[in-house]
């Protein structure tokens, strides 16, 4: 490259104010050492130019990064805003969860904190991602982050599916789930995720109106937190006995018979029910104290908080162990009654295989056998049914 010889005459000018960040390089350019290499910014009659050039590259040259031969194009805060604004529009369609929301909202909040919110899209690299992983793996459990990374992915996709990249971003050899093998590992330390009868009729014993009849929920129909958060009183048929509603994650229809022991819960919950704030939750069978959704879409699930209160409290806490788990029981305990296709229909799992492609219903005849099994697993005592 020539020289700047144009202001040589003069001898090398002094630095505009003291924390100019450049000095004056005999070449006549302003110039910055940056992990050990020269780097030039413009010549000395322009040190303003100079001061913007190194401010808008410095961020790649200090990460050891070739700065983009333009600094214009859309950034990491760009495809966070059109990715949370496009998931908003599915939330309020009910085609998204808000939990699923949040959860992406917090993800994009990762990234950000992460690259930087300026950083270019296609100034993005492996390492990124790499060093990401490694982060998150400080803090998340082999499960979650698992989860998290592939919510990062379907962050990125999106740029290139929007146009905001036109190609698709490179993640690198380590930016994957942890293995099956590393699961399972992590599964085993924590012990199987079950309870057995008696400590269930204690934790059903220490529960107050409402969480009683979420837990009856989850162990007679194996109901899930947003299951029992988000179920509307039409769902519920208290003369026929029945419980009807799809299962809000997919959408897959489910119907399950219902215990005695649930119809009273369900009947206690209604006549003590809290007086709902928003008109959106008029419907719904379980509204909090404060008139709120049990559905909330924040990281912290209100049926998981008061489940684990009651675990703390007769010492039955331990890792691993929530609300949750009350669907790991009914699926366990109600494949033993012979039936795991109807266990499944009453679980709202998809069943993609050719046999379920052809099934056109199962019996109720078959579905009251597993719930009856459940039952008579937990309180000891066969299901007596008029005839």
């Amino acid at each position: 490259m020539r020289k700047d010889t144009s202001n040589l005459s003069g001898g090398k000018p002094a630095k505009p104010h003291a924390d100019f960040p450049l000095f004056a390089h005999l070449t006549g350019r302003w110039a910055k050492k940056v992990r050990g290499k020269l780097c030039y910014f413009g010549p000395w009659r322009d040190p303003g130019a100079a001061l913007a050039k190194w401010l808008a590259e410095k961020d790649y040259l200090l990460a050891g990064r070739r700065p983009p031969e333009t600094l214009d194009g859309p950034t990491v805060r760009d495809l966070c805003n059109r990715f949370l604004t496009t998931k908003q529009h599915l939330v309020d369609t009910l085609e998204l969860s808000a939990r699923s929301f949040a959860d992406y909202h917090r993800v994009c909040d990762r990234v950000i904190q992460a690259m930087g919110k300026d950083r270019r899209l296609d100034d993005v690299m492996p390492a990124d991602f790499e060093d990401l992983r490694a982060s998150l793996s400080k803090t998340l459990g082999p499960v979650a982050l698992g989860n998290e990374i592939q919510r990062v992915r379907v962050l990125f996709k999106y740029a290139y599916d929007a146009a905001l990249l036109d190609r698709p971003i490179r993640y690198g050899s380590a930016f994957k789930r942890p293995s099956r093998k590393v699961l399972r590992q992590e599964r085993h330390s924590k012990g199987p995720r079950m309870f057995e009868p008696a400590d269930l009729r204690l934790l059903l014993d220490a529960a107050g109106t409402q969480l009683r009849a979420m837990m009856l929920l989850a162990l007679n129909a194996g109901y899930g937190n947003s299951d029992v958060g988000t179920l509307p009183m039409h769902s519920v048929d208290l003369v026929g006995c029945w419980l009807s509603y799809p299962r809000p994650k997919t959408a897959v229809p489910r119907r399950a018979p219902l215990w005695p022991e649930s119809i009273l819960a369900i009947r206690d919950v209604i006549a003590c029910r809290p007086k709902h704030k928003r008109d959106v939750d008029a419907g719904l069978l379980f509204v909090t104290k404060y008139g709120q959704s049990w559905a909330k879409g924040t990281s912290t699930n209100p049926v998981s908080a008061e489940f684990r209160k009651i675990l703390l409290k007769l010492g039955l806490h331990r890792s691993g162990l929530g609300f949750y788990s009350l669907r790991h029981v009914f699926q366990t305990i109600g494949d033993e009654a012979g039936d795991p296709v109807a266990t499944s229909y009453i679980m709202g799992h998809a069943d993609a295989s050719m046999a379920g492609v052809y099934r056109e219903r199962i019996s109720d005849k078959r579905l009251v056998a597993v719930t009856d099994h459940v039952r008579e697993w937990l309180f000891g005592k066969p299901t007596k049914r008029a005839k």
